[in-house]
């Protein structure tokens, strides 16, 4: 199917690019006739390596793009850690994890970049998640993060505003992808599953990571010009 070309000419970083909705959403930007990079912790065609934990990762990732592309219209902050712990297993260093990849990295990128997207009129998308909005049982450490991501980019969405910089937040459900396979494996053995049962939606299964992509280019496309500080949830009716 022959897509839009919403994106010609376009430059756009899209983070955790190896994973499903990461790499989703960059074959989905270069359909569309963007020139994308993507970056992983693991390198591969077309991802350069960056670490979210580690400051001195994410300047060399800033530097590194500026360089090959020239310039940034579009930041993509689609990576993202989930491990699922009972309060009792909950340790500072799992807490820190989550809060350095999922809250400090897309902040520092967003600030690495900010100078490149007020000069091309571009714009953020980062993934947040219905875990910001509910409280969900053996999700503490993953609910705080994506929390203090959304606020945070709604905080920025106000302050770069008079710079022509638009940020916005996409908030899924549960996605088919290896990181929600990888995190069920971190459920303890004794969970309630009766508290489980409270985040399932009204539409059945995970949804496929393109669901998520295209919401993801809806708000970075020019149709989405006048939304800046918003939250798509993408859920298949978990809130309601």
């Amino acid at each position: 199917m022959t897509r839009d070309q919403r994106f010609a000419g376009r430059r756009v970083l899209v983070t955790g690019a190896s994973g499903g909705v990461g790499g989703q959403v960059c074959e989905l930007f270069r359909a569309e006739g963007a020139t994308v990079l993507g970056m992983d912790v693991v390198p591969s065609d077309g991802v350069i390596q960056g670490d979210l934990s580690d400051p001195a990762s994410i300047a060399a990732v800033v530097a590194q793009v500026s360089a090959e592309l020239g310039g940034l219209d579009v930041l993509c902050n689609v990576a993202g850690v989930q491990t699922f712990a009972k309060l009792e297993d909950l340790d500072a260093d799992l807490l820190r994890r989550h809060l350095d990849v999922n809250v400090v990295g897309p902040v520092l990128l967003t600030k690495g970049f900010a100078g490149a997207l007020a000069e091309s009129g571009g714009n953020v998308v980062t993934v947040a998640s219905i875990s910001a909005l509910m409280g969900q049982p053996y999700n503490a450490a993953y609910c705080a993060s994506k929390a203090g991501v959304l606020l945070a980019m709604r905080a920025l969405a106000v302050e770069l505003a008079g710079r022509g910089i638009r940020v916005n937040c996409v908030s899924p459900g549960g996605i088919d992808t290896p990181m929600i396979e990888g995190a069920a494996h971190s459920l303890p053995a004794d969970v309630d599953w009766n508290l489980i049962a409270k985040s399932q939606s009204v539409i059945p299964g995970f949804m496929p990571p393109s669901d998520v992509a295209e919401s993801i280019l809806f708000l970075a496309s020019d149709a989405a010009r006048s939304i800046t500080g918003a939250n798509l949830v993408v859920d298949r009716g978990v809130i309601w």
